[in-house]
């Protein structure tokens, strides 16, 4: 018998602190887990202006691939590596640029809208939100957009004005309903890292009893 991967999903405004909670994850489970954002699946605007294409509203169901998203979580599940996109946000288009992925026990999905679709919900073993104060999140936007995306201040300030608030609170809060764990105060929250990791740890354990149990029983020519 072959145990099904732990599929975690990790939601949250932009900024709360995700990628510290996933960087948590990463380091509990050492080389058995793979990450994957929901960032990587924006759809492709080739036949878009750049100037259009820079008014991409990010913050809503309809600005990602979720179909494409659906199918290549369902492939690693099933154990098989896939080619994920690449978003250049920069040019505020999918480059023609993919990364292999491999698939491992643990996978981490990871994103602002995780939890909005109910196909990636009913494939989730675990669904967490991550909760940060409004302000603290704009900040934390605002320097890795720049940092990061090469953006201009000037431009992350009014792509939160005009889409990124009011997406937040039309879409993303209220996904806080289908969480099994909301961690508030994001990646500072140690309490809520450690439950997390233990949680990780506990089940790569359990997978690795599992795997041995298997081989002794091929070896022995015996069915589990």
């Amino acid at each position: 018998m072959k145990k099904n991967p732990l599929v975690i999903g990790l939601a949250g405004g932009t900024g709360s602190g995700k990628t510290t909670v996933a960087e948590a994850l990463i380091e509990a489970a050492s080389n058995n887990i793979t990450i994957l954002p929901q960032d990587a699946y924006y759809l492709a605007q080739h036949a878009l202006p750049f100037e259009v294409r820079a008014l991409t509203n990010y913050d809503e169901p309809s600005a990602f691939d979720t179909e494409l998203l659906v199918a290549q979580l369902d492939q690693l599940i099933a154990g098989e590596t896939i080619e994920k996109p690449v978003y250049d946000f920069s040019k505020h288009d999918r480059s023609s640029q993919t990364v292999t992925i491999t698939p491992r026990p643990v996978i981490v999905l990871e994103g602002i809208l995780v939890l909005h679709e109910s196909e990636l919900r009913e494939r989730m073993s675990l669904k967490v939100f991550v909760d940060a104060p409004p302000d603290e999140r704009f900040i934390r936007r605002l320097e890795r957009d720049v940092r990061e995306r090469g953006r201009s201040a000037e431009s992350v300030i009014s792509q939160y004005r005009r889409t990124v608030k009011p997406m937040h609170d039309l879409f993303i809060e209220p996904t806080k309903q289908h969480a099994d764990l909301i961690v508030p105060e994001g990646g500072s929250n140690s309490v809520a890292l450690d439950v997390l990791s233990v949680y990780v740890r506990t089940f790569i354990a359990e997978s690795r009893k599992l795997r041995a149990k298997n081989h002794f029983y091929s070896e022995q020519g015996l069915e589990n």
